[in-house]
């Protein structure tokens, strides 16, 4: 039997690499890191913000920003072979720098996180990969502190467009949601999925 996936959707900042961090830590389940499938900056058809201070730039919340037929059958290669060649992405760049190969080690389980991932849940229930699908979320205005101090720390992008952008992820955070509920991920916090996560293993297999 090959490896199943625990999605981790929710809003940027929320605290899905931290929990994905912290199951790799405690049980050993390594990270598809979704964002890593984004498209580069120059490709000629990206979507574009079309009001508001940042009109004319890249659009980087929309899905036609990221490459989802890549993502889907890189994770589907996980599951069935346990590694497979994944994308390095400068998010600072906004262009992919390289590849590399992750190895799942024999772990029976491993997270798919990032912005876009209610979108590969369909596809990894229909295929019978997957595990669990949540979508982490908190309150909106720690969500965007704590993306905010992420995103200057790592000078992902101007500070101003940071913070224009955050401010607009706000608003946004309950259609989000909305979304990946819709997709069929379970709400929770960080702390309330590591529990529910984490007690099912130790007891039988993890299960949605």
């Amino acid at each position: 039997m090959g490896a199943q996936v625990i999605v981790l959707a929710g809003p940027s900042g929320s605290g899905k690499s931290r929990l994905a961090a912290r199951l790799e830590q405690t049980h050993g389940w390594p990270t598809l890191r979704l964002d890593d499938f984004y498209r580069d900056a120059d490709a000629p058809d990206l979507p574009r913000i079309t009001e508001g201070a940042n009109a004319g730039m890249v659009d980087w919340d929309h899905a036609d920003t990221w490459s989802h037929e890549d993502a889907v059958a890189t994770l589907l290669t996980l599951c069935r072979e346990g590694r497979a060649e994944v994308p390095v992405y400068s998010l600072s760049e906004s262009r992919r720098i390289g590849t590399q190969v992750l190895d799942l080690g024999g772990a029976t389980h491993f997270c798919a996180e990032g912005i876009f991932a209610p979108a590969v849940v369909a596809h990894c229930q229909a295929s019978g990969v997957l595990a669990a699908a949540y979508c982490i979320t908190q309150h909106p205005m720690v969500t965007f502190w704590r993306r905010l101090s992420r995103d200057l720390k790592e000078r992902r992008k101007a500070p101003t467009v940071l913070v224009r952008r955050g401010l607009a992820l706000a608003r946004a955070q309950r259609r989000v949601v909305r979304g990946a509920v819709s997709a069929g991920c379970r709400v929770a916090t960080g702390h309330q999925a590591y529990g529910q996560l984490t007690r099912r293993e130790g007891g039988r297999a993890v299960a949605g």
